[in-house]
């Protein structure tokens, strides 16, 4: 059995090459073809539940609630992109993370992101009653 070991200072790191299926193009074709700031977005979030995945009690999960960042420069296909999340606050079942991504050349983007604790069972109960609710519909 797994206790929580969380604490300030846990950091997470995602990566992600570059390509076709992550550049803003691929969600309409007249944008641009460089890393799309969803995909930005989703890479740190990785990296912040990466931080803390293996420093949650058992039966608990981190599910991500708030972010907020800048997309600062852009990125071709073909570079490498890294996102780093450091968890910098805990209160209670709140986990705030300041995160910072970048390419081979330089940073690319830099943010704030909130995940909060939540028992796995209950999340899946509730998640299942709404979707029985849609199909009841």
């Amino acid at each position: 059995m797994k206790s929580n070991t969380l604490r300030v200072g846990l950091t997470g790191v995602a990566t992600a090459i570059v390509g076709k299926e992550n550049t803003a193009d691929k969600f309409e074709k007249e944008m641009v073809p460089a890393f799309a700031t969803p995909m930005l977005v989703s890479l740190m979030d990785n990296a912040a539940y990466y931080a803390v995945k293996n420093h949650l009690s058992d039966g608990y999960e981190s599910v991500g609630t708030r972010i907020s960042i800048s997309h600062i420069a852009a990125t071709p296909p073909g570079m490498k992109v890294t996102a780093r999340a450091t968890l910098v606050e805990i209160y209670r079942n709140r986990l705030v993370f300041e995160a910072e991504a970048f390419d081979e050349i330089e940073k690319i983007g830099e943010g704030k992101l909130e995940r909060f604790v939540v028992k796995r069972d209950s999340f899946l109960k509730k998640l299942d009653q709404k979707t029985r609710m849609i199909l009841k519909s």
